[in-house]
């Protein structure tokens, strides 16, 4: 995997998390990530978001199995509201991330301007699959561990 190198950009480094609704898997990403910052005293060297490529969920808070599963691990979730990829997000960011295939063909398609910038999440894992969707499987457990997993993976790649 091919990313710039971004420990040479002025202020922080700006990662996105993409799914499709922003209220399961992203949210759940952005703030397992904003917590290991945390961990480690880097708050100053990211600003972490996290996005929707669907409108379907605008405005609704993180899902309560996301809130659950955050809790269950010790991880701070904060007021969350679901948001869609728009035009304000091209260029925007450092690294863009998204949980399966189907929400990187809707970024590549949303922020065609941005696509070197993109990755699935579970690349920085060594592993080629989606993260499964909860929504449909109910297993926040095994989603939560597919996106520490990729976090820690992410960090590493960047030099953390």
């Amino acid at each position: 995997m091919q990313l710039k190198p971004l420990r040479s950009l002025q202020g922080p480094i700006r990662v996105l998390f993409v799914c499709h609704g922003n209220i399961c898997r992203s949210p759940m990403a952005e703030y397992v990530l904003k917590d290991m910052v945390a961990k480690r005293g880097l708050e100053d060297a990211f600003f972490i978001d996290s996005a929707a490529t669907s409108t379907e969920e605008l405005g609704n808070g993180v899902h309560h199995g996301t809130r659950r599963a955050l809790l269950a691990h010790g991880v701070p979730c904060g007021d969350h509201r679901a948001r869609q990829v728009g035009r304000a997000d091209a260029g925007a960011w450092d690294v863009i991330v998204g949980m399966d295939s189907y929400n990187m063909r809707n970024l590549q398609r949303m922020l065609p301007g941005d696509v070197e910038r993109m990755h699935l999440l579970l690349e920085f894992a060594g592993r080629t699959r989606n993260v499964a969707d909860p929504w449909y499987t109910g297993d926040f457990e095994t989603t939560y561990n597919d996106v520490a997993d990729g976090c820690e993976g992410l960090l590493h790649y960047l030099g953390f």
